[in-house]
């Protein structure tokens, strides 16, 4: 049985002894970098939105963004690879000790997508090198006036005669747009109507033709507005045209998001040693604020919502890297950890929240921007609405039509996750089919909760073969995405429960985990009632899908020893 502190991350003690050596230093070396730079410099420079100039300096002397994000394919060291757990390692460190330094990591991994998927020899020979230099990376993709809708981008591209282009145009909310070595951007070209017109190219921030506007948000990330007028662009410097340049950024983003998860995990956990360690010694009424059976609950849940958060993600890692033409699993799992995950950041978070009261104002700990950032990452790539909408394409062949899948292993191995820049085109998700999600549920059907739980998925099925809304409703988006939540959590049980049979986990946690998931269900279920277009069936359906947890006193109070044995289990030096 895994102890509470062992199942979280924890400087003190951690040690990924399931990686290589190299990847063991790396991330040794950027843990002690942050705690030699300690708490209280930390708080400062993001108080004082301070570049993240030092930090990238110790990037750059130990190679580490070019070890991590280096595709085999483009490697000039044997320990280069894009290795999806080791990079979700590393979003859980970034996240742990602050998202500015995450930010600067994941707008690298956005820029460098359109590089490792482009058959252009010299830019990905240039982009390595610049990796390898220590630079960083940025994605223009988004516009202030369009955002992120590439159909109606205003980079124009305009022939030189020469076989080139001269681009102008705007960008707006380009992460590292102020220091990137290249910059992928999406544009079109004015001579080419429609998709065959588009174009990705890379630019260069230092170039005299890139005007850099201003940093629009009021942080150490530097998420820019640049402006570019009649840069030129070179035919070396062309990394797709036509449809596969549409693809390329929407398979960009589908790398890029999976990092949310895991950086929304890290922000918590740091999170929660503060909340619990606060908690636990201080005294109201003559006794610990933990004596108190809200307190004990709230505390309890959010420990929980965090396990289960960071059991999801780490088996949506093996769906990742197991991928291929044939197994296209993780579109489903993917947006999920950056809707489902990241939302249930918020959740713990203002469990905590709601128990330290005041404290997670203070300036001297990181629970104040903990509270702020775990904000941002449900927003990134994609709303949590644009990804509820996409995994509902998903939803009738996941639970109603499966189909037999080898097993998916535990994926730990030192290999190069070379699919994710071979994705190809962007489209067919109602054909994606998925093994018996039923299987993992049956593993724990003596579990009171999981079998609780059961039952409500087994009712979504009925919705789905009864009650599933008409041509009509699906153009009720409103409805649509409270059936999306219901999905949702079906699917996050699933990968749950996965990963705690490939990890031993024991059945009390996962018991006192399905309790909170059957509340969540039974929430969501008096939601999709409540909506104004619901029909009389399903409103009927949604009452009779909600379920009581299993309630076990002495079950609940030997996790909430669990939780309060992380008082002062970690507490960074200042």
């Amino acid at each position: 049985m895994a102890d509470s502190a062992s199942l979280l991350f924890n400087p003190r003690t951690y040690d990924p002894e399931h990686f290589d050596p190299e990847t063991r230093r790396l991330l040794r070396a950027t843990i002690d970098w942050f705690e030699a730079r300690g708490k209280r410099r930390l708080i400062e420079d993001y108080r004082s939105r301070a570049w993240l100039g030092d930090f990238l300096d110790f990037a750059a002397r130990e190679g580490l963004f070019a070890t991590f994000l280096t595709p085999a394919s483009a490697a000039g060291k044997d320990d280069q690879r894009w290795d999806t757990a080791r990079i979700a390692a590393l979003n859980e460190i970034f996240g742990f000790y602050g998202l500015d330094y995450w930010y600067a990591w994941q707008v690298t991994i956005l820029g460098l997508g359109p590089v490792w998927q482009s058959d252009n020899a010299e830019a990905r020979a240039r982009a390595a090198e610049l990796l390898a230099q220590g630079e960083v990376f940025a994605f223009g993709l988004s516009e202030k006036t369009h955002g992120a809708d590439i159909y109606s981008t205003d980079m124009l591209l305009t022939p030189d005669g020469d076989g080139g282009f001269l681009a102008s145009g705007s960008k707006y909310y380009i992460g590292n747009g102020n220091a990137a070595g290249l910059v992928s951007v999406f544009g079109r070209r004015t001579d080419v109507e429609g998709p065959d017109g588009y174009v990705f190219f890379a630019a260069d921030s230092r170039h005299e033709a890139y005007r850099l506007v201003k940093n629009v948000v009021d942080s150490s990330k530097y998420v820019s507005e640049f402006r570019l007028a009649d840069y030129p662009v070179a035919p070396a410097d062309i990394l797709h045209t036509g449809r596969a340049a549409f693809d390329a950024a929407l398979n960009t983003v589908n790398v890029g998001k999976f990092n949310l998860c895991t950086a929304s995990i890290g922000i918590c956990e740091h999170a929660m040693y503060e909340a619990v360690t606060h908690a636990s010694n201080r005294i109201l009424y003559g006794r610990p604020v933990t004596a108190f059976p809200h307190v004990r609950r709230e505390l309890t849940d959010a420990y929980v919502r965090l396990v289960g958060m960071k059991l999801f993600s780490d088996r949506a890692v093996d769906y990742f890297r197991s991928a291929g033409p044939d197994d296209r699993r993780y579109l489903l799992f993917n947006p999920m950890t950056k809707m489902k995950v990241t939302t249930e950041g918020e959740k713990v978070i203002d469990l905590m929240w709601d128990v330290i009261a005041a404290k997670g104002f203070e300036k001297d700990n990181y629970f104040a921007q903990a509270a702020i950032e775990i904000r941002g990452l449900p927003k990134l790539e994609g709303t949590v609405h644009v990804n509820l909408a996409l995994i509902l394409k998903f939803l009738r062949n996941h639970l109603l039509n499966p189909v037999d899948y080898p097993a998916v292993p535990t994926r730990l191995d030192a290999a190069d996750d070379a699919f994710l820049f071979q994705q190809g085109p962007a489209r067919g998700l109602g054909s994606v089919r998925f093994h018996d999600w039923r299987t993992a549920f049956d593993a724990y059907a003596d579990v009171p909760n999981v079998a609780r739980f059961r039952e409500q998925a087994d009712a979504l099925c009925t919705f789905v073969e009864t009650a599933a809304p008409d041509e009509e409703q699906s153009r009720d988006l409103d409805l649509l995405l409270a059936v999306g939540q219901l999905f949702a959590l079906v699917v996050h049980g699933q990968l749950i429960l996965e990963q705690a049979r490939l990890t031993g986990l024991d059945e009390e946690l996962l018991d006192e985990l399905f309790a909170v998931l059957v509340r969540d269900f039974s929430a969501h279920a008096v939601e999709l009632h409540g909506k104004d277009s619901a029909t009389e069936d399903q409103q009927s359906w949604a009452l009779g899908a909600v379920r009581r947890p299993v309630v076990d006193a002495d079950r609940s109070t030997r996790i909430w020893e669990r939780v309060e044995a992380l008082s002062g289990a970690y507490e960074m030096g200042q």
